[in-house]
């Protein structure tokens, strides 16, 4: 059950620092007061109703386009890599014990060396406790 919860702890961990890195745009575009579209990574979709500023020779009156467009732009982290030469020495000294303590946890001695591992006993030609008369009590 713990390691359950281990796992989906790291799970939201991960997705959290994706999403703190994922950045976004939004565009809307208003036709007066009314929501026209609204689109993520694309341009949103106009009324059609779009005027241009460009005056004309007969005339020096422009009007003003009843159209709008709205930009929201959500910026993600840039700056998760940290350097160690950036700390100060109290953080250098705790992050280096911390690691050097965590990887003591997982050191694994080495088995015991077998030196006769390989040795191959030699063939018995005769029991020699039965011909010495030598038993175990």
């Amino acid at each position: 059950m713990k390691q359950f919860f281990a796992k989906i702890f790291a799970s939201i961990i991960a997705v959290l620092v994706l999403f703190s890195t994922f950045s976004f745009t939004v565009e809307q575009h208003f036709c007066g007061k009314k929501l026209v579209d609204s689109a993520v990574f694309t341009k949103a979709k106009t009324c059609g109703m779009e005027m241009n500023s460009a005056t004309s020779a007969e005339t020096s009156i422009t009007k003003k386009s009843c159209c709008t467009n709205k930009k929201l732009e959500v910026k993600g982290q840039d700056t998760l890599k940290q350097n160690f030469n950036n700390l100060d020495l109290q953080q250098q000294l705790v992050i280096t014990g911390f690691v050097y303590s965590y990887l003591q946890l997982f050191e694994f001695s080495e088995p015991d060396f077998i030196p006769f591992k390989d040795y191959s006993p030699p063939n018995l030609v005769c029991d020699i406790q039965l011909q010495d008369q030598v038993f175990r009590i």
